[in-house]
């Protein structure tokens, strides 16, 4: 029988359909065969962010290994990544996921005494020429929180220069610097509310291994 020329329904069903079962059964394995990859690659990100903004000369451990999860005023959760120097808490690393024009998604260190380490943006999807200004390797913009804090800097000057702040705008992209500024500030004073639990030198109470895959 020419499979291809009958005009049986049934026929074009069961052909259709074992299409289907022999495409999805490649799905199945190409997604197996990649998963581990996938995993391993973010993970590999994750150590490069945290040691951006985490000096080594901080810590003695392995930032990445253990991750501890902190809820925030607002309810919201947040996964901390801990630098330690003869097991003494020195440092916190953590990401968060903010809205200028569109999403943009940070990680930022805060030393121990609650100034900022480093700021760095791991992803965005702001629009080239204008917002991407808050990529270190379009603009040094984004090094200006460097050792800001909340006791060294008013909170009148967290802000755009636009709103009577410290900080530059750039031109036809306000909203993205805006929204950077902020979030640093909120992530000084997440740090503020829960210093004593970031700090905390009890590592087996609240500190869980990552298990060698980013998050």
């Amino acid at each position: 029988m020419n499979w291809g020329k009958s005009k049986n329904p049934v026929v074009h069903a069961g052909l259709l359909g074992g299409i289907a079962l022999v495409a999805g059964v490649f799905l199945i394995f190409g997604n197996m065969a990649t998963k581990q990859s996938i995993k391993d690659r973010q993970h590999e990100d994750l150590v490069r962010s945290l040691e951006i903004v985490i000096p080594d000369q901080l810590h003695d451990n392995d930032l990445s290994a253990k991750v501890m999860h902190v809820e925030d005023a607002a309810g919201q959760l947040h996964e901390v990544y801990r630098a330690r120097k003869a097991s003494k808490v020195t440092a916190i690393a953590f990401a968060r996921t903010i809205h200028g024009y569109m999403s943009i998604h940070l990680i930022m260190g805060i030393d121990a005494s609650g100034e900022v380490l480093g700021v760095r943006v791991l992803s965005h999807e702001e629009t080239p020429g204008l917002g991407d200004k808050i990529e270190v390797v379009k603009s040094d913009w984004i090094t200006r929180f460097d050792g800001l804090s909340l006791q060294n800097t008013p909170r009148a000057h967290w802000g755009v220069k636009k709103d009577g702040g410290m900080f530059d705008q750039f031109s036809g992209a306000t909203i993205t610097p805006r929204a950077v500024v902020k979030a640093v500030r909120e992530g000084l004073e997440f740090f503020k509310f829960k210093r004593a639990e970031l700090l905390s030198s009890d590592n087996r109470a609240i500190d869980k291994d990552v298990g060698g895959a980013g998050s």
